[in-house]
């Protein structure tokens, strides 16, 4: 795991499509018992270089429910976004994760992370790439229906403040979907 992490901290696929350049960000071990598939980080966690290291992640934690340094252990929570490196600004907020690391370094990941109890699938992106045809027509869709995809996964929107109006337009996401995420997480750590 130390030398995969190494090579993909260093990789330059994507270099001539980054504005910021590659920094590659996420955390993985062995272990890993959560693994939390994301789109790809922001400009904030390209220059901390700490994964969810924003108010997106201060909700996502809120929701699971866990605290910092259980959320940063890696033998515990692996951090893994679709596409590693800052992707750049578009018109209307961040551009898409990049579609080369996904399909280049996940595979070699999932081979090394035999303890995993649950992926939550975060995101229209993550949710598009790992359930393919089984996602519904919508990410509100999909994420009323989340038992359906236990107990391997757990959809949830993006935690970004932007969604708090999706929130508000969708009351049972907050009454049915955040308590049985915060039991799942307590299942498995």
């Amino acid at each position: 795991m130390e030398q995969l992490l190494k090579d993909i901290r260093s990789c330059q696929v994507c270099a001539p499509h980054l504005e910021l350049g590659p920094n590659p960000v996420l955390t993985a071990h062995p272990d890993s018992k959560i693994v939390i598939i994301g789109q790809a980080p922001g400009a904030i966690v390209h220059k901390s270089g700490i994964p969810w290291d924003d108010k997106s992640g201060d909700n996502l934690r809120q929701w699971m429910q866990i605290d910092r340094d259980t959320f940063y252990n890696a033998e515990e929570v692996a951090l893994i976004p679709m596409g590693f490196c800052y992707p750049g600004k578009g018109k209307s907020g961040d551009l898409p994760p990049r579609k080369e690391c996904a399909p280049l370094w996940h595979p070699a990941l999932w081979k090394q992370m035999k303890q995993v109890k649950l992926i939550l699938l975060i995101g229209a992106y993550a949710q598009g790439y790992y359930l393919q045809d089984l996602k519904k027509k919508t990410l509100t869709e999909t994420v009323k229906n989340f038992e359906e995809y236990l107990p391997k996964y757990f959809v949830l929107p993006h935690p970004s403040p932007r969604n708090n109006i999706w929130r508000a337009k969708n009351p049972w996401f907050d009454k049915e979907v955040i308590p049985r995420l915060r039991s799942k997480i307590k299942e498995c750590l």
